[in-house]
């Protein structure tokens, strides 16, 4: 054992101690969202298309306008470019919005843009001049919104713009589809005459730039092209544009990260180390550290550490008992053996002696005694054996009091034996190891004169405690304190060994039970206390299962409410259904919530406890600030806080309160019919 645990295997191997795993889980946990916005481009995302919904929006009210100045600057038959798809606005779909849909993610980023080309023929002088008109506006346009214009005409010639005027941009993606009537969005290599900066260059948003083209619809027909341009902001100087909010998230985060690091620390770290601690001061012999954790932390670690203990305490008492074991066996065995020795020396004396002085009474006498004491000691063997047999006795199995009473009816004819009390509920021990404790018990008892035997059965919580008592001799107050004690006994001339409720005690203890002479004043009384079958592992497994019960019917009333709000109006459900429904469907989730959390309480503490919280809720509309009126008014402050104050909501709670309740206990009746 020692070789192995001094082994490479469990030496020489670094492990990572708890603390620093939690600290890199922890500091992962901080970086993933900063990780996940950056590697998924989901904020620069935000602005490329925030950018491109700009641009639409900016070419959407300009076109009109300059539909209306091209269509009163040509004339009537003069020819116009591609018709115009025949999309049609109807009375049941009046708006045909536009959608940015860019995204960087995707492979839409495409090459700078061409340069523009000399153009197949010469624009109509008409638009040339609508284009001068138009310019100034453009320019106006672009110094407060940063987008650049160009007005192209029919063939794809620039006739309003800073620069390329008169020159074709037809060969041009965007343009060619807008030439045919259809509206196109695109993302393209943005080169810049100046570097970029070096913190800048991190972002790919400041390396595009969103071009739009809207074709400008005349008569039923393309005359005109929109082409807009702009590049989106940048993804750093816009964090730094809302620096305030940035920190204020940032130290929410690690103030977050670090009451979650101290959370684990109490619950984990802090009592595996006091664990170890004491281990450790087990293992040095001090008897002292068998007592209970000052801090458990969390249910599973009691129970760990609650077992360790046991099982140290166990260790050190049967370590103890072992001692004093040896001590009395050698004792117990040492009488018999001197006597059995004398004996036969003297026998071996008088047959060597010339002439024998014993007589034939006289040798049988010795041999008597011989006999007499190795009997004994055959008896003391077989009794070790029983109590080696009762300490590693197996503890699996259930049994109850009254087919093993009926057992011991049939066994002691002669003796009355009632029986009263919870006598059929199942205690933690097989029905054989049962029937051999009370077999001691009784046979105990008929030994010092006892005819009438009561056992009394009595359930409380976790354990079954049984009260055996019988109208014998009685036990004196001297001996009440001996009579466990392995050897002690009343009746060493008639051939007892003492070995009997040693035996007894043993077993009992190998089942966590426990036995102890009463004090009464006629006959003897012991009472033993043993675990139900629904003992501790069973209870914990019990709340375990109760948790995921209410879990589940938790996330179904969340499910619910959540349909309720979204779509009981669309389905036609009035609207005070919709809203007190949902309250009190609320207020069962709070119940099932503080149930889940609090799995030990009863259901009545439960429901004082949602009670309390949904009134808190309700009364806190009435408090307002503005990040808390903000937060009311987001979907999930709407739901998990509400807008305003109703005495209704009050009773909606307490309906949804009582809903909850009646679906947990429900739902524990199916389970244990089950």
């Amino acid at each position: 054992m020692k070789s192995m645990l001094k082994s490479p295997a469990m030496m020489g191997k670094w492990r990572p101690p708890l603390a620093l795993v939690v600290t890199c889980l922890l500091c992962f946990a901080v970086a993933l969202p900063l990780g996940g916005v950056f590697f998924f481009r989901i904020y620069e995302n935000q602005l490329v298309r925030q950018a491109e919904a700009e641009l639409i929006a900016q070419s959407a009210a300009l076109a009109p306008v300059i539909a209306r100045d091209i269509e009163a600057a040509l004339p009537a038959d003069t020819p116009l470019g591609a018709a115009a798809p025949l999309a049609t606005p109807t009375q049941e779909e009046p708006y045909r919005p536009i959608m940015p849909h860019l995204d960087l993610a995707d492979k839409d980023l495409l090459p700078s843009r061409p340069d523009a080309r000399p153009p197949t023929s010469p624009p109509d002088p008409a638009l040339l001049a609508l284009g001068v008109k138009i310019l100034p506006d453009l320019l106006a346009i672009q110094r407060t919104t940063l987008a650049g214009f160009r007005l192209l005409d029919a063939e794809g010639t620039v006739i309003a713009g800073r620069n390329e005027i008169g020159l074709s941009l037809a060969h041009v993606e965007e343009i060619a589809a807008a030439l045919r009537g259809e509206f196109r969005s695109v993302m393209r290599m943005r080169i810049s005459k100046h570097p970029p900066p070096p913190l800048y260059s991190m972002s790919r948003g400041t390396g595009v730039r969103v071009f739009t083209a809207m074709p400008i619809i005349v008569r039923d027909h393309v005359t005109a092209v929109l082409y807009a341009s702009r590049t989106p902001a940048n993804v750093f100087k816009n964090l730094y544009e809302e620096r305030n909010k940035v920190i204020l998230a940032s130290v929410s985060v690690i103030l977050l990260t670090g009451l979650a690091g101290f959370v684990f620390h109490r619950t984990i770290t802090r009592p595996v180390r006091e664990l170890i601690a004491r281990t450790r001061a087990i293992s040095a012999g001090d008897t002292a550290a068998l007592r209970p954790l000052s801090h458990h932390g969390t249910a599973e670690f009691a129970m760990l550490s609650r077992s360790f203990l046991d099982m140290a305490t166990s260790l050190a008492h049967r370590s103890a008992f072992i001692a004093t074991f040896a001590a009395h066996v050698s004792h117990e065995l040492k009488s018999p053996l001197t006597s059995i020795k004398g004996a036969a020396e003297l026998l071996l004396d008088d047959l060597e002696a010339n002439p024998q002085t014993m007589d034939d009474n006289d040798r049988r006498r010795f041999l008597d005694h011989i006999v007499v004491d190795a009997a004994r000691l055959t008896d003391l063997v077989s009794r070790l054996r029983d109590l080696a047999r009762a300490e590693n006795t197996p503890i699996s199995g259930t049994a109850t009091l009254d087919p093993v009473l009926q057992e011991l009816r049939k066994q002691w004819p002669h003796l009355e034996i009632n029986a009263q009390g919870d006598v059929h509920r199942q205690a933690r021990i097989s029905t054989e190891n049962l029937h051999i404790i009370l077999s001691h018990l009784i046979d105990n008892a008929t030994h010092h004169g006892a005819k009438k035997v009561t056992v009394e059965a009595f359930a409380d919580k976790e354990i079954l405690q049984i009260t055996i008592k019988d109208d014998g001799s009685g036990i004196s107050p001297n001996n009440a304190t001996k009579i466990f004690e392995p050897f002690f006994t009343t009746r060493r001339l008639e051939g007892g060994t003492g070995m009997g409720l040693s035996i007894v005690r043993a077993m009992i203890e190998a089942h966590s039970g426990f036995i102890d002479c009463l004090d009464i004043t006629t006959g003897a009384a012991f009472v033993l206390r043993l675990p139900l079958a629904s003992g501790a592992e069973s209870l914990y497994v019990t709340y375990i299962g109760l948790r995921l019960r209410r879990f589940l019917l938790c996330l179904i009333v969340i499910a619910s409410g959540l349909a309720l709000r979204c779509f009981g109006a669309d389905i036609g459900l009035p609207v005070a259904i919709v809203k007190y429904g949902g309250s009190i469907l609320w207020g069962a989730m709070v119940f099932l919530l503080a149930g889940m959390i609090l799995a030990r309480q009863s259901r009545s503490q439960i429901a004082s406890i949602a009670a309390v919280i949904a009134l808190v809720v309700e009364l806190s509309r009435l408090y307002h600030t503005p990040w808390l009126d903000t937060f009311r008014i987001s979907t999930a402050g709407a739901l998990l806080l509400g807008r305003f104050f109703s005495i209704f909501n009050i009773v909606a709670y307490g309906a949804g309160i009582i809903l909850g309740l009646l679906m947990d206990k429900l739902c524990e009746r199916d389970a244990a019919r089950l």
